[in-house]
């Protein structure tokens, strides 16, 4: 069996990390929707600031959670 090039190889960690953490972020946001009483996107529609800040905290979370984990892990 070949081995392949590093440079390849962490290329494709990246890329694989990358996916890994937008679908972790669509996820809670989806789960975060149902918890809820209401309707994001009809919240961010009528401009309530709490909601979009409340999001934005929670992408941020996850990315660097799953970020540090996935990218620790794959190294």
């Amino acid at each position: 069996m070949t081995e392949l090039d590093p440079l390849f190889l962490n290329i494709i960690y990246v890329a694989t990390g990358g996916v890994m953490v937008l679908f972790f972020m669509w996820m809670g946001c989806k789960l975060f929707s149902h918890i809820v009483n209401f309707s994001i996107p009809d919240k961010l529609e009528e401009g309530n600031i709490a909601v979009g800040i409340m999001i934005a905290g929670m992408f941020i979370g996850i990315g660097t959670a799953l970020g540090l984990v996935i990218g620790m892990g794959l190294n």
